[in-house]
C-alpha cells in the first residue's frame, strides 16, 4: 500500500519551521563563535544545525515547491514589540525560543503519515532538549563577558595562611591600589561561618573598585557572598555541575595541569583556565611543576583565557605572558612582600610592558 501524500499546506508549515530553525541556530552559532570566541559552544551549535539538515533531495524539492513567500499572510503581521531595539541577551533568548518552538512544530508534524522516514520526530525532540542546555550556557557566558574582560592582567590570590595574621581586607585594598584586576579568597583552614563575613567584605571592596572577586573551592560561599565567580580544582565539584548550580552571569575557573584537563574544563563550561604550577612554589610545595612548554601546549588546545599560576614573580611574569598566558596568578611574591601594594605595582608594570 502506498504511503499517503503530505498536503501542500503541511509541507509549507514544515518548510517555514525548518527555515526558522536554521536561521536561529546560525545566529546563535555566530554569537558563540565571533562574539564570545567560544570553541565548545560554537561546535555544539554547528553540530546541532548540521544534524537537522534534511538530506532527502526529493523531500526538499517538495518543500521548495510548496513555498509561497509572497502569499504568506504572516509577512504583514507584527508583534507590538517586534521592531524595538533589543539587547543581546534578549536576542539570544528570543532566537533560542524561536528555534525551540519550530523544533516542536516539526517534531509533531513528523508524526503525520507520509513524513516518516523523511522526518525523524525523535531527532527534533532531542535537538530541542539539547538547545535548552545550550541556551543557558550561551546566555551565562554572554552575561559574564564583561567580567571576563578583567581576567587579563594580575590575578591575586588572598590566601589566609600566607597572610601571617594580616587583615584580608587591608591586603586586598593594597593589591587593588597596586593594579590587581582579580582577587581570589582562598582558605583551607577556617570554617565557612568564619569566612562568610570576610568574603562579604572583600566582595564590597572589589565591587567598589570594579575588580573581580572569586571564591576558591566553595560554591556555597560564592553564592552566599554574591561573588563574581568560583574557582575549582581537579578534586572539587565537577565543572559541569558547578556551571549548572551557579547563577547565570557568574564566571567559573578551573585549575589544570594537563591538556586533556584543560579541554574538558572548556567543554564543560569553564570561563577561564588556570595552568600550573609553572615554576616551583612555596605556596603549595606538593604542586606538580608543568613548566612553560605545557602552558604553550594548552594555549594551542583551548580558546579560553589562561591564568598561569605557581612561582610567578616580577622577574618571570613577562616570559609567562609570552608563552601564552592572558594573566598571572600570584600569592607569595605579593603577600609575603613588605609592601603588597608595591609588589603588585611592580608585577603589573612588567605585564603591561609585555603587552
Amino acid at each position: 500500500m502506498a504511503s499517503p501524500q503530505v498536503s501542500r499546506q503541511t509541507l509549507r508549515i514544515i518548510d517555514a519551521n525548518l527555515n526558522r530553525i536554521g536561521e536561529g541556530l546560525r545566529l546563535l552559532e555566530d554569537l558563540a563563535r565571533l562574539l564570545l570566541n567560544d570553541t565548545s559552544l560554537t561546535q555544539q551549535l554547528k553540530t546541532l544545525r548540521h544534524k537537522l539538515i534534511i538530506s532527502d533531495w526529493s523531500f526538499n524539492q517538495q518543500l521548495l515547491q510548496s513555498r509561497d513567500s509572497e502569499g504568506d499572510v504572516g509577512i504583514n503581521i507584527k508583534a507590538p514589540e517586534q521592531d524595538k531595539q533589543r539587547e543581546l541577551p534578549i536576542v539570544v533568548v528570543a532566537n533560542a525560543r524561536r528555534v525551540q518552538e519550530a523544533l516542536r512544530v516539526v517534531e509533531e508534524l513528523a508524526r503525520i503519515p507520509g513524513t516518516t522516514p523523511k522526518l525523524n520526530s525523535e531527532k527534533f525532540k532531542q535537538a530541542r532538549f539539547s538547545l535548552y542546555t545550550i541556551e543557558r550556557t550561551l546566555l551565562s557566558k554572554l552575561l559574564g563577558k564583561d567580567k571576563i574582560k578583567n581576567i587579563p592582567g594580575l590575578y591575586v590570590i588572598i590566601d589566609t595562611q600566607a597572610l601571617d595574621g594580616r587583615s584580608h581586607s587591608e591586603v586586598a585594598s593594597q593589591v587593588i591600589r597596586g593594579g590587581a584586576k582579580t582577587v581570589q579568597l582562598r582558605d583551607k583552614l577556617q570554617s565557612k561561618k568564619e569566612l562568610l563575613p570576610i568574603a562579604q567584605q572583600l566582595r564590597e571592596l572589589c565591587t567598589e573598585h570594579n575588580v573581580l572577586f572569586i571564591i576558591n573551592d566553595h560554591l556555597d560561599l560564592a553564592l552566599a557572598s554574591d561573588a563574581d565567580g568560583l574557582h575549582l580544582g581537579q578534586n572539587d565539584l565537577p565543572v559541569k555541575l558547578a556551571r549548572e548550580l551557579l547563577p547565570i552571569g557568574k564566571i567559573l575557573g578551573c585549575s589544570t595541569t594537563t591538556i586533556d584537563q584543560a579541554i574538558t574544563a572548556e567543554t564543560e563550561g569553564a570561563d577561564y583556565i588556570a595552568v600550573g604550577s609553572i615554576y616551583p612554589t612555596s605556596s603549595k610545595e606538593t604542586a606538580k611543576v608543568v613548566g612553560l612548554e605545557r602552558l604553550r601546549q594548552i594555549r594551542q588546545a583551548v580558546s579560553l583565557p589562561l591564568v598561569a599560576i605557581g612561582g610567578v614573580t616580577k622577574d618571570n611574569a613577562a616570559e609567562v605572558l609570552a608563552a601564552g598566558a592572558d594573566s598571572v596568578a600570584v600569592i607569595s611574591a605579593i603577600l609575603k612582600a613588605e609592601s603588597p601594594e608595591e609588589a603588585t605595582r611592580q608585577i603589573v608594570a612588567k605585564l603591561e610592558a609585555q603587552k
